[in-house]
């Protein structure tokens, strides 16, 4: 299964939807668009809006946890729009990327192995969901798979695409209380820590 791409065709062929500009802002790293529209409401009357797009593609998630052992795997690294925004410490985080032309089961591997030196042979898909769609059109498809001891090698990202990413093996139970005390603050990884608990994957 793949994601349908985000584009003003698709937008403008919705009947609640009505296109009336759309302006490019900016086209460096990824696409910032301000697009003004007509939006039906629901009594049926038009009201004209105007919002900004972030569009980075869509992407995926991976928790990584050993069953046997109580534990799951995690990356380190730091998050310059975290940092501006008060929080100067790397951030902790399930494994992600974005998908670049992949499936998200395709995607996911690859960052497996490049982040955390995981070869993962079958992700398995959870759910989905879009993590901030008041402006940033990004969907993700988040994964769980397990992993054992020996599985893993170095890991660490790619240096040349500026990652310096820090492997953490965590307890479960360790995990889940940083989200508590707020030393895990990513949301991808509360979800799917959540998710681990709510689903029984690991003991607590």
């Amino acid at each position: 299964m793949t994601f349908p791409s985000c584009t003003d065709d698709f937008i403008a062929e919705d009947g609640r939807i009505r296109i009336r500009d759309v302006t490019l802002l900016s086209d460096d790293w990824y696409v910032l668009k301000k697009t003004t529209f007509d939006y039906r409401r629901r009594d049926g009357s038009w009201q004209t809006l105007s919002r900004e797009t972030y569009d980075r593609g869509n992407g995926a998630a991976l928790l990584l946890y050993d069953p046997t052992r109580g534990t799951v795997l995690l990356t380190r690294q730091f998050r310059f729009p975290t940092y501006v925004n008060g929080h100067a410490e790397p951030l902790l985080e399930v494994c992600a990327g974005l998908l670049d032309d992949r499936s998200p089961e395709e995607a996911i591997r690859a960052e497996a192995a490049e982040e955390l030196g995981v070869t993962v042979q079958a992700p398995r898909r959870v759910f989905e969901a879009f993590m901030s769609p008041g402006s940033v059109t990004e969907r993700l498809a988040f994964f769980v798979a397990e992993y054992r001891a020996a599985d893993r090698s170095e890991g660490g990202g790619v240096a040349e695409e500026g990652e310096d990413i820090e492997v953490v093996e965590l307890t479960f139970a360790d995990a889940l209380a940083m989200v508590g005390s707020g030393a895990i603050l990513d949301g991808k990884t509360i979800m799917l820590l959540q998710h681990a608990a709510l689903h029984g994957l690991l003991p607590r």
